[in-house]
């Protein structure tokens, strides 16, 4: 297979979903694993956070998953809109805007993964998932997050990140700054913390 354009990305987004996510065996839904293979033999920066939050897992849950708190505690989001589909449900594309310094980054979301769907009762013991696919101009990442009860009023969240890149800056970046990913989301993680725990909002620091 030749070498792709990594405009492609950008020209090539995932076809909106239809009711679930068609999930192969053994793997990820087809548009997403057709993302990675644009990618394949790209160097591949991968890691994990995990925080602790003094939360209810249910609650923690509903936090993440409603879209009037994404403003609160996700840094530097201008736009998170659903292109098709309902906010957070399996299947969902969602265009979203981040800024980084002076530049604005636009990707599109798919929601891959969403267990159990219902989050107003989850049965004692259930472990929470949240898996979304994010494809931008010459990037595409998987995250993967998982909630579990850490005590009565506790839970502990961990997420598996991976990202591939195709442009030659990214790339670098990626080569000699790995760990600037890692930092990125343990950030965010901390600011989820803090607005679930506190309700303190990260638009007010930039005040």
């Amino acid at each position: 297979m030749g070498r792709r354009d990594p405009s492609a990305f950008r020209r090539e987004r995932p076809s909106p979903a239809r009711g679930r996510a068609h999930r192969p065996a053994g793997g990820e839904p087809g548009h997403v694993a057709a993302a990675a293979g644009h990618l394949e033999g790209t160097r591949a920066v991968k890691y994990t956070n995990s925080i602790e939050i003094a939360l209810p897992r249910e609650r923690v849950a509903q936090l993440l998953a409603d879209p009037a708190h994404l403003p609160m505690w996700l840094r530097d989001l201008v736009v998170h809109e659903p292109l098709n589909g309902v906010h957070g449900e399996l299947g969902t594309e969602s265009r979203v805007v981040m800024r980084s310094g002076k530049q604005e980054l636009e990707c599109v979301e798919t929601i891959t993964r969403r267990e159990p769907a219902d989050l107003r009762a989850i049965p004692e013991g259930t472990v929470v998932h949240f898996d979304r696919e994010i494809v931008g101009a010459g990037m595409w990442s998987v995250v993967r997050d998982s909630l579990t009860e850490a005590g009565p009023e506790a839970t502990l969240w961990e997420s598996e990140s991976e990202y591939r890149f195709s442009g030659l800056l990214m790339r670098l970046v990626a080569l000699l700054m790995p760990g600037a990913f890692h930092k990125q989301s343990q950030r965010h993680m901390e600011d989820f913390k803090a607005f679930a725990e506190q309700g303190r909002d990260v638009r007010e620091e930039r005040g």
